[in-house]
């Protein structure tokens, strides 16, 4: 069975991750996982209506498990009404092709919820990648039914209020190796590693419902 531990990375090599693409350098290797999406740092004003078709396309291959990373980010990427606009367009087609989104949210919690509930869309699995907000934000997400995914740095607070069933990990662009990731979250929590690696994996599985070859 293949097992996902890392569930957001953009090293393009990973083994037991779920790596990060923008569709149009979408290139599936045997033996890995994917999410595509248009990063909301890159340029999200000018994407065409053939960008959107190739994300479309990406997005229904057998090793795509879920769209992202998305999202929003009030501090980069420009006019964050068009920021919402195609994180809109992500979760609709999410939400078409029944994948979860890793989303992108750096103090837009709210706005990113809204955004969802609005489209009446909130059906559609959001995991919220690199969380580092505070207990509050953490708690906002949490009651909106988010999962949390924790790289390196997090908030310990925002930590200990993540029920282990919504409780994600991963390494994103760091150089921290996934296990020792799972080592910090562990320590954090009074846990052992091995319990950590367990639970992000049974969550991942859950969530992403990927294939068992």
């Amino acid at each position: 069975m293949m097992e996902i531990l890392d569930i957001h990375t953009h090293r393009l090599d990973a083994q037991g991750a779920l790596i990060s693409v923008d569709p149009r350098q979408f290139d599936p290797q045997p033996g890995r996982w994917y999410s595509v999406g248009f990063h909301p740092w890159h340029d999200i004003g000018t994407l065409t209506t053939a960008d959107w078709a190739v994300l479309e396309q990406c997005a229904a291959h057998p090793q795509v498990l879920a769209i992202g990373e998305t999202g929003m980010d009030s501090l980069r990427g420009g006019d964050i009404n068009i920021q919402a606009t195609a994180f809109l367009r992500h979760l609709q087609l999410a939400h078409a092709i029944g994948k979860p989104v890793v989303a992108h949210c750096v103090r837009t919690a709210q706005r990113l919820l809204n955004v969802r509930r609005q489209a009446g869309l909130t059906g559609v699995p959001l995991v919220i990648h690199g969380m580092r907000g505070n207990e509050r934000v953490a708690q906002l997400l949490l009651d909106s039914g988010c999962f949390l995914s924790f790289g390196p740095r997090f908030n310990p607070a925002a930590l200990a209020a993540t029920p282990l069933d919504r409780l994600l990990i991963e390494t994103d662009d760091s150089q921290t190796p996934i296990n020792e990731v799972a080592t910090l979250v562990a320590q954090a929590l009074h846990l052992t590693p091995q319990q950590i690696k367990d639970t992000a994996k049974a969550n991942a599985q859950m969530l992403l419902g990927q294939p068992t070859h």
